[in-house]
């Protein structure tokens, strides 16, 4: 009888399919500069500016209702969302002109149309307004923030491993990030704070997957003498693919738990994680691998120098 071999007994080809995989996420790739270029994003109060109610009502309120209502204002623009029950309402308004008290004008006059239209007892919890102007810089004040931690993770892995394994790591975060700020413009889902820090936290994950498969590559070459270039990189891979399909699995459980039940609150947060952790996951195997083997990886680079003399006998 033959024995079934574990994960860890695997040996799949990876590197054999990086030319695929190179044209389809150049494809996918396009698509979204397209999309971002094109379309643009839809960018939440955070970024845009605006005005954020939060009312309470003694009873469940209808949302439709409360849509007509703010159209008849001339709110046409308005997001509306429960936030935690069904009584608990979030209202988010478009920018208005830059006037002192505008934002608390506006909520003055919402929340006494909304409180006159209903059955019961309506409580005003938090009223917060965003200027344009500070949305602009919130929103290159992201963009920067993106930017220097993918300049500060090129510095630290050429330090830690070497200059064609920085690259490798890089094209890869910014594969995991054009991808999953891609879909968000492609779909036009909306783009606030919260996404923006799914995103660095999709970085920090990717980076993590590569960087243990980046540890095997290089105690590989030292270990393993006769193999090539391909045959140890596919040999790491398949020995740290069970503890990324572990990690990767376990992670998206707990997100897909949290899309699902988490409210609309922290759909996009949990929503970008989802779709980073799947993409980074890809990348780590045949983005940032592919890249380390077109820059000509060899194992003099990861071979430690022998010193001078080394070989010599020593003095008696």
């Amino acid at each position: 009888m033959t024995q079934k071999r574990t994960i860890n007994e695997l040996n799949f080809d990876f590197m054999r399919q990086r030319k695929t995989a190179a044209w389809l996420s150049g494809a996918a790739l396009f698509v979204c500069l397209l999309w971002i270029v094109f379309r643009g994003f839809n960018f939440g109060l955070d970024f845009t500016g605006g005005t954020l109610i939060e009312l309470s009502y003694a009873q469940p309120a209808d949302l439709n209702e409360i849509r007509a209502l703010l159209k008849e204002q001339g709110q046409t623009g308005a997001t509306l969302q429960y936030f935690g029950s069904r009584t608990d309402i979030l209202i988010r308004l478009a920018p208005q002109a830059e006037e002192d008290g505008a934002g608390a004008k506006l909520s003055d006059r919402v929340f006494a149309a909304l409180s006159r239209a209903a059955e019961g007892q309506v409580e005003m919890r938090r009223v917060e307004f965003v200027g344009p102007q500070v949305g602009e810089e919130l929103r290159e004040q992201g963009g920067l923030a993106v930017l220097f931690s993918l300049i500060g993770i090129l510095i630290y892995v050429a330090l830690r491993f070497e200059w064609r394994f920085a690259v490798g790591a890089v094209v890869a975060l910014i594969h995991d990030v054009l991808f999953t700020v891609g879909v968000f413009s492609l779909f036009q889902i909306p783009f606030d704070l919260t996404v923006l820090a799914a995103v660095l936290a999709v970085i920090g994950y990717s980076l993590n997957d590569t960087i243990v498969i980046f540890d095997r590559v290089r105690e590989n070459f030292r270990r393993m003498r006769k193999g090539t270039v391909i045959g140890i990189i596919n040999n790491s891979i398949n020995e740290t693919l069970s503890r990324t399909l572990v990690t990767s699995g376990t992670t998206l459980l707990v997100l897909v738990a949290l899309y699902v039940l988490g409210g609309e609150a922290i759909d996009g947060f949990a929503l970008a994680l989802i779709i980073g952790i799947l993409v980074g996951t890809y990348s780590s195997i045949y983005v940032a691998t592919a890249i380390v083997v077109w820059l000509g990886l060899s194992r003099d680079d990861l071979l430690p120098v022998k010193k001078e003399g080394a070989e010599l006998d020593p003095l008696p």
